[in-house]
């Protein structure tokens, strides 16, 4: 991880902003009695109405410092993408007589053109294609991406009360507050925020949780007695058990960094899976510049399926992110384009490269489908390589 030392300066204008979601932190946690659990810091910190990283003006998503953007989500990598997981949809949409699509936090927009652009091409209808979307800024800048769409497009505020048809997320879970613990000498403490100067810095919680009745079950399955600190997911696991409620039929789709519960907690990752993205540069410091960059947690899948299963939906595919796309039939849309057009074929290639490279987004990323009320058999997604196994034994 790169020290915060070397990162780029923000400008004067997005530092104001920082100083002031700094004070409005700070109050919040003096309100608190001078400690903020982290979950509650990292909500601020993302989600603090207009002032928030995702919440305020400033651009997040990009190939590089120049654009603007801290970090790039596979959308803008490469349109196979969107494409191969409209191909995905597409099956379920036909099969089911479903006409309807809910993306929650669309980014750009690009995955929705991607998606939506595929439908069309293979004669799929969409009658609606629903955004729901909590950042002014990124709205606006979908609204521009999905502008030849608009006939189609609709923005929400909130998950609909009843749901018929696909829900899709891409890197939602991973941007969902987490709480952190340390376990020191056997115990678990929770892990939180005290000022520090002008900022912040960590603080565990005024008393020290050693019954086991104290700590979030999640935590039984950290192996041993070692020192460690980790995260455990609340408001990733309430906001699949809220879709889950709402679903009346259909799909849920998502893709995020992520392992099963075995992994997520595996002895060796003793310091947890927190990180912060910043100008393209990942680092370990989330009291940096508040507002500024963006905090994620890897997501424990295990959680997710079992709050999915607890609430009725079916596991119907937990695999990597590379093995979907291929299942789907990304490598036949790259095999579509002429090798001899070096100027379209390398860069599609090389993109492809980074989707599906273990190295890169391949293994680390994932893809998990859970159902409702919908026969799908195998979804060709996952029809080879389906690793669902893995999360029902953790589970």
């Amino acid at each position: 991880m790169q020290k915060t030392a070397s990162l780029p300066l923000p400008s004067p204008d997005a530092l104001a902003q920082s100083v002031t979601l700094t004070s409005h932190i700070g109050a919040a946690l003096d309100a608190a009695g001078g400690w903020l659990p982290f979950s509650r810091f990292m909500e601020l910190a993302l989600y603090a109405p207009g002032l928030g990283y995702y919440s305020g003006g400033a651009s997040k998503f990009g190939r590089g410092v120049a654009d603007g953007g801290d970090f790039i989500t596979a959308p803008e990598l490469s349109p196979l993408f969107g494409r191969t997981v409209a191909r995905q949809l597409a099956e379920v949409m036909e099969e089911h007589g479903l006409d309807r699509i809910i993306e929650f936090g669309a980014g750009t927009g690009q995955l929705a053109a991607q998606i939506l652009g595929e439908l069309a091409a293979l004669g799929v209808p969409c009658r609606e294609y629903a955004i729901v979307e909590l950042s002014g800024e990124l709205r606006a800048r979908q609204q521009v991406a999905l502008a030849a769409h608009a006939g189609q497009v609709v923005w929400l505020d909130a998950l609909p009360e009843r749901i018929e048809g696909i829900v899709l997320g891409n890197e939602v879970l991973d941007a969902m507050p987490v709480r952190v613990w340390a376990r020191r000498h056997g115990l678990w403490r929770e892990q939180g925020v005290r000022r520090a100067g002008d900022g912040f810095a960590w603080q565990p919680a005024p008393d020290a949780f050693s019954a086991p009745l104290d700590v979030p079950a999640a935590l039984a399955q950290v192996p041993g007695g070692h020192d460690i600190q980790t995260e455990t997911h609340e408001a990733g696991e309430a906001f699949i058990a809220s879709v889950a409620e709402r679903l009346e039929r259909g799909l849920v789709l998502l893709f995020d960094y992520g392992f099963p519960a075995a992994e997520y907690y595996h002895a060796q990752r003793e310091h947890g899976t927190l990180m912060c993205h910043y100008r393209q540069h990942a680092h370990d410091d989330p009291f940096f510049l508040p507002g500024l960059q963006d905090i994620t947690a890897h997501v424990n899948f295990t959680g997710i399926a079992q709050q999915a299963m607890a609430h009725g939906l079916t596991l119907a595919g937990y695999t990597s992110q590379a093995r979907f796309l291929m299942n789907a039939g990304l490598m036949e849309m790259l095999m579509e384009l002429d090798p001899r057009d070096a100027t379209t074929f390398l860069p599609a290639s090389n993109a492809a490269q980074r989707l599906l490279s273990e190295a890169e987004m391949g293994e680390l990323f994932k893809a998990i489908a859970l159902t409702r009320d919908i026969d799908t058999g195998t979804l060709s997604g996952f029809a080879r390589g389906d690793r669902a196994h893995r999360l029902l034994t953790d589970a």
